[in-house]
């Protein structure tokens, strides 16, 4: 550390020796499975047939749209393909998390959002992981936004990108994309901006 002679200033450059280390990060994942890719247009239509023969929307965080009741979307025969690649890679996220040998079972629906939709502020409570893959994401959808899940650091003096700053992480999703993350780690979904639907099926792998 040094100090100016003419201003007495210290030049906070010169403090080089201090090792920094980057404590509490949390991980998620992405996967893409393009050999699914012939199918996204079955699974819509099968959604939006779901839609129409039951339109009333299950609730819960969604606005401004619908989604499925009950958690057994992937249990019908036409999303088979789709339920094995989503417990294959749930499988693997949990080894990697120290779970060798996990038993668990898949909670699943569909999740779309209308113009104007959104999700609000949640978590999955009282599972093992969490998930969500798209079908159709068009231009003007709504980014999926992690909340920073540090409580103090909301009141940080610095915002953005920057060490000890405080910022959510905007993901845009795309179709045939699988996110994968932490059930307790916050998160919502922007205003959906496009007249042609946002469709995902959202999926947690809970404890058998």
């Amino acid at each position: 550390m040094s100090t100016s002679p003419r201003t007495g200033v210290v030049d906070a450059r010169a403090q080089s020796s201090a090792q920094a280390f980057d404590l509490f990060a949390t991980r998620i994942w992405q996967a893409r499975v393009p050999q699914l890719g012939a199918r996204i247009p079955e699974w819509i239509a099968t959604i939006l047939d779901l839609r129409a023969a039951s339109p009333v929307p299950a609730g819960r965080t969604n606005r401004g749209g619908w989604n499925s009741t009950g958690h057994t979307l992937l249990e019908q025969p036409v999303f088979a393909d789709l339920r094995t690649a989503v417990a294959t890679h749930c499988l693997a996220v949990l080894n990697e998390l120290g779970l060798a040998s996990p038993s668990f079972v898949l909670q699943s629906w569909a999740n779309v959002h209308d113009r104007g939709g959104f999700n609000f502020l949640h978590i999955h409570e009282g599972c093992l992981l969490s998930g969500t893959f798209y079908l159709q994401v068009p231009d003007g959808a709504g980014n999926l936004v992690f909340r920073d899940p540090r409580p103090g650091v909301i009141n940080s003096y610095a915002k953005g990108s920057s060490p000890n700053a405080y910022k959510d992480v905007q993901l845009r999703p795309e179709a045939g994309l699988m996110v994968l993350f932490p059930h307790w780690l916050e998160h919502f979904v922007e205003v959906h901006q496009s007249d042609t639907p946002r469709i995902c099926i959202p999926f947690n792998a809970v404890k058998a």
